[in-house]
């Protein structure tokens, strides 16, 4: 009976506390013993890129998939911990690693903040670099063109395309040609539109007859190339130009301040690593235990 109003005890003990622990924050799954929250949700949601974390947790169902999981985690290292697992050496180490992986992500976020320049400082920046490095900033000339492909180089191929180009002289229209017969699927649904691009990104002979076309509606005679024929019709130009101080400062000023971030981290990782002495010996022994194992190549 004793026993039994113990567990009542330490049971009720055991909620309150994690009641208490949660109380700042909302409790996504409860169960008889653990609970998962927010921050346990936040915390784990740093293990992915910053750019998706707001995609990620808006889903509901999502979350709640990850919570589940995350209970379940929990719940096993309770299991673990009830196993005395946490004495086993290697688990031991695994922990510290953890701990320290963990710890020292805190700190560099920390270091970060720390040095973490003013708009003022990165405007400024920002700007020796736009004038000191104006290469960086120039954009070539671009074309922007519609194509229709024909696959294959073969005599009917050559008669489709030859039709195809009668067609588009007696006053067709490209784009819908292009979603009806164009090979390249890819572009075909967007009526051969491909966009503009600069020079040397296509395959030569296309790159050469879409940057000969100089007026809007021009098309080009038939041209070969390893993917078959093609048929272009031009839809702009945009000549070369460099790019305004406006149109770069966010990008590098953004450039600026993760440069000084970094160049504090390596300086306090090597100030650190100084402090240790390394010991070789040690090492080799260490690497001597592994064996590689061949990698097998496909027959």
């Amino acid at each position: 009976m004793k026993r039994s109003a113990f567990r009542l005890c330490a049971g009720a003990l055991l909620s309150a506390l994690m009641l208490s622990a949660h109380a700042q924050e909302s409790v996504l799954i409860q169960g008889p013993h653990i609970a998962i929250d927010s921050s346990d949700m936040r915390a784990d949601a740093l293990r992915m890129p910053p750019e998706m974390r707001d995609t990620v947790l808006s889903r509901p169902q999502t979350v709640t998939q990850i919570a589940s999981n995350l209970y379940a985690r929990r719940a096993m290292a309770q299991r673990a911990e009830a196993a005395a697992l946490e004495k086993d050496p290697e688990v031991a180490a695994a922990l510290r690693v953890a701990r320290d992986k963990v710890l020292s992500d805190a700190y560099l976020a920390k270091v970060d903040k720390d040095n973490m320049l003013s708009d003022a400082t990165a405007e400024g920046l920002a700007r020796n670099i736009y004038k000191a490095k104006p290469e960086r900033f120039k954009v070539p000339e671009q074309v922007q063109v519609r194509h229709i492909l024909i696959a294959g180089t073969g005599a009917d191929s050559r008669a489709q395309i030859e039709k195809i180009e009668q067609e588009l002289k007696a006053g067709a229209d490209f784009a819908q040609l292009a979603k009806e017969r164009s090979a390249d699927k890819g572009s075909a649904a967007k009526g051969g539109d491909l966009g503009f691009f600069e020079a040397g990104k296509m395959v030569p002979e296309f790159d050469k007859a879409a940057f000969a076309l100089t007026k809007p509606g021009e098309l080009s005679g038939i041209v070969q190339s390893k993917f078959g024929y093609h048929i272009l019709q031009l839809e702009g130009r945009h000549a070369p130009r460099t790019r305004s101080f406006d149109e770069v400062r966010g990008e590098l000023m953004q450039e600026v301040r993760a440069n000084v971030q970094q160049e504090a981290r390596v300086a306090d990782a090597q100030a650190l690593q100084k402090e240790a002495k390394i010991n070789k010996e040690a090492i080799e022994a260490f690497a001597a235990g592994y064996n590689p194992q061949p990698v097998k190549t496909a027959p």
